[in-house]
């Protein structure tokens, strides 16, 4: 088969593939209309990208949400300025970030013709929700606001510390945010309906002693109940972590039954026959004011960053055959589309200038998403005589030794702190290439190690 005929096959494939998960989306169930089902613009938080809403976007789509109305933005620049007063470079400060949602806001209401959306945030992301609402016409475009692990009250609440920046209890940002909204004293109010959802006790920035600000053995000021707003619906979830007060199977239920008035149908992920992903490229910024690492997070494309995909064993994550894709991203970042078959084991290799040669292992896809975003990795300094450098990242949800299952490279993940404080745990492993898997609560990623002397990373991504 000549070249010229290969890629009008190959297009013709992706185009037959992309239509037929689309009409599988639509015929889950019926499909509701723009007062059944508005649509949905999710706010991720601090540092983090539009991806970790992957899950959370594919449980709606099970329960017959359209896909067109799931709109996760992505903050180019999603850190906080260490005082919101001072301008910083990377980082964006709480009028910027509200800002930056207001214009997605108006963006999805065009595309959809709805009036109003429904906001869902994590963290940092309510703080934009909860100022775009009080401050910059929010009343009016939002119909919902559902706040996930939000410190509300702040990550920390003590007078004279750290007072400019936007999680202090005490600084003007959120003591504007918090003044009584009425004569009860409520912290919100209408016409937007108001829910919180927060931990009893396993949330990092939702905690009485400082241990996650370096403060260890200094009270916060600060309790379980911080991300609480009076006047608004407060859940509470046993022993869920900052990031699974957003991206758990519960915390999906809780979201969607505050949005329809009824529990949903499933909360588990329907699979779909075929499955088309796409995504961005991303790298890291560098931070001259950071000694340790001079890295920072945005989310900004990586363009001329060069990527391939493999099929994978899922017993021992060797390749299964040539690569389904080869591409030199540009200048939107975007790597896709790639149709693959559900269920199957991915490995994403990313090569850019300045950065390692990034290995990212994911377990199979059971459904369609554009929210497949690869960041390059920079190896530390400390890493570069190792004979291979592996990492279990969880970017949805914390690890906690007390409560969950987990195994890398059969053994159970050592350096990571009690109390949910970590998302990711790294190894240093010998004996060559070989397979290499890492278990958390029933899911299993299998990858190959790879020489770190040839500036090689590998990242085993857990999906829940």
């Amino acid at each position: 088969m000549n070249n010229k005929l290969w890629l009008q096959r190959r297009s013709l494939l992706l185009a037959t593939a992309a239509a037929a998960t689309l009409a599988l989306a639509g015929c889950a169930t019926r499909s509701p209309s723009l007062a059944e089902a508005p649509p949905i613009v999710f706010v991720h938080g601090n540092g983090d990208t539009a991806a970790l809403w992957q899950t959370t976007v594919w449980r709606f789509e099970s329960n017959g949400w359209p896909r067109e109305r799931l709109h996760a933005i992505d903050v180019p620049y999603p850190l906080s300025r260490d005082d919101d007063a001072k301008p910083q470079p990377g980082r964006t400060s709480a009028a910027e970030h509200m800002a930056y949602l207001k214009a997605e806001v108006d963006k999805v209401l065009k595309a959809t013709g709805a009036s109003q959306v429904v906001l869902v945030g994590n963290s940092r992301g309510g703080n934009a929700i909860r100022n775009y609402i009080y401050n910059g016409g929010g009343d009016k475009t939002v119909s919902h606001a559902i706040l996930g692990g939000t410190p509300n009250h702040g990550v920390w609440a003590i007078p004279g510390f750290r007072e400019g920046n936007e999680f202090s209890g005490t600084g003007p940002f959120l003591t504007a945010l918090n003044a009584p909204k009425n004569a009860a004293g409520d912290e919100v109010t209408g016409p937007v309906k108001w829910m919180t959802i927060r931990s009893d006790n396993n949330d990092k920035f939702a905690q009485p002693d400082g241990l996650w600000i370096g403060q260890k053995g200094k009270p916060t000021n600060v309790t379980a109940a911080g991300p609480e707003l009076k006047g608004a619906v407060n859940v509470v979830i046993a022993r869920i972590d900052h990031r699974e007060t957003s991206y758990s199977p519960a915390a999906f239920e809780a979201t969607y039954r505050f949005i329809a008035g009824k529990a949903p149908q499933v909360t588990t992920i329907a699979q779909e026959k075929q499955v088309v992903l796409n995504g961005k490229v991303t790298g890291l910024g560098v931070d001259p004011a950071d000694a340790k690492t001079g890295n920072f997070s945005n989310n900004l494309p990586l363009p001329g960053a060069q990527l391939e995909v493999y099929t994978t064993d899922a017993a021992t994550g060797a390749r299964t055959g040539n690569a389904l894709l080869r591409k030199t991203v540009g200048a939107d970042g975007q790597w896709g589309p790639l149709a693959v078959a559900t269920g199957t084991p991915i490995e994403f290799v990313i090569t850019a200038p300045g950065y390692s040669t990034t290995h990212i292992y994911r377990s199979g896809f059971p459904r369609s998403s554009n929210l497949i975003h690869l960041r390059t990795e920079r190896m530390a300094d400390a890493d570069k005589s190792a004979e291979s450098v592996v990492t279990l990242t969880r970017p949805r949800g914390y690890l906690d030794p007390a409560r969950d299952k987990m195994l890398l490279d059969g053994a159970a993940p050592v350096g990571v702190p009690a109390g949910a404080g970590a998302a990711s745990a790294k190894i240093k492993p010998t004996g060559g290439i070989r397979a290499i898997a890492a278990e958390f609560n029933g899911e299993r990623v299998t990858g190959q190690t790879w020489p770190a002397a040839q500036g090689r990373v590998v990242m085993l991504e857990i999906s829940q």
